[in-house]
């Protein structure tokens, strides 16, 4: 077998004659071996990879969501849909933040206020709502089930005034018949019956299709299971289950609102209300995807 020097397999490889030291003496480089203190490399060996050597590329979206949440790092999708998704869910609730103190309190931990005063709630269920959102993206695999959807409720009404009132449940059902949109939802008694079957139904679909996760959320919307935290903990189950299988989610904006809730109450009627509206919705959040190069 033939033999090359150091400064030989360097060049070779263009790297520093350090490098190619370090290959040795960390046993990276098969055959090679020393004479005195000279190292004699095969001449036919292969330079070994980078340690730092990214193996492949994220190209899925949940993995990159997994991957920024993990890494800390800003200004990629997972800081965008924490501010935007946080912001627009809360906003159609009423939430009084604006987009920048929503952003804000996600990059600093931290609100900036001026002149105006604001609801303590609006800022807990803002940074309670980031914590949903990481909730979403690592269970998002998983097979939705009734004890996750009450903990996306506990963790989202956690520490607010509704929390401190002995008859709201934080987590679990409600316990006093609600309206939404002025019409009635299943009474109190019988939520834990109807979300069994909803879930169950839902679940036993093998391929998923839009309207699949759309009629699901029309029926938990109507069921509107907690006392409040409904529509926020809805959306987020949307998103988790688009990531689930596969479809691009998306986010209802304040300009969508009114066609959001029009879809909702029509849908028996007329599926192409809130179909149209969550691909209008779906389409805005393809041009963030082109433009952070995440293909779908």
């Amino acid at each position: 077998m033939k033999y090359i020097s150091v400064a030989e397999c360097a060049k070779k490889w263009n790297v520093s004659e350090r490098s190619v030291r370090n290959y040795c003496a960390q046993g990276k480089i098969e055959g090679a071996f020393l004479t005195g203190k000279t190292w004699n490399i095969p001449a036919d060996a292969t330079r070994p990879e980078r340690i730092n050597k990214k193996t492949n590329t994220l190209t899925n979206l949940l993995d990159i969501l997994k991957e920024e949440k993990s890494s800390k790092i800003s200004g990629g999708i997972y800081h965008k849909v924490q501010v935007d998704l946080t912001y627009n869910s809360n906003h159609i609730e009423g939430s009084r933040l604006s987009h920048d103190q929503t952003r804000y309190i996600f990059e600093t931990n931290t609100i900036g206020v001026e002149n105006d005063a604001i609801f303590v709630d609006d800022v807990v269920e803002t940074a309670n709502h980031f914590r949903c959102i990481d909730m979403v993206i690592v269970n998002a695999k998983k097979a939705l089930t009734e004890s996750f959807i009450k903990e996306l409720h506990y963790v989202l009404k956690s520490g607010t005034t509704d929390s401190r009132k002995e008859w709201f449940a934080v987590g679990d059902y409600k316990r006093k018949p609600n309206q939404v949109g002025g019409n009635a939802t299943t009474l109190p008694q019988n939520v834990a019956k109807e979300m069994k079957k909803i879930i169950v139904d839902y679940n036993d679909k093998k391929e998923k299709t839009f309207d699949d996760l759309l009629d699901f959320h029309h029926k938990f919307e109507n069921i509107h299971p907690f006392q409040d935290g409904n529509g926020r903990v809805g959306r987020l189950i949307l998103f988790k289950e688009c990531l689930k299988n596969n479809i691009v989610p998306f986010i209802i904006d304040e300009k969508l609102k009114i066609f959001y809730y029009r879809g909702l109450a029509e849908w028996k009627n007329e599926r192409g209300f809130l179909r149209d509206t969550c691909l209008l919705a779906q389409d805005k959040f393809k041009a963030w995807l082109d433009y952070f190069n995440i293909p779908y």
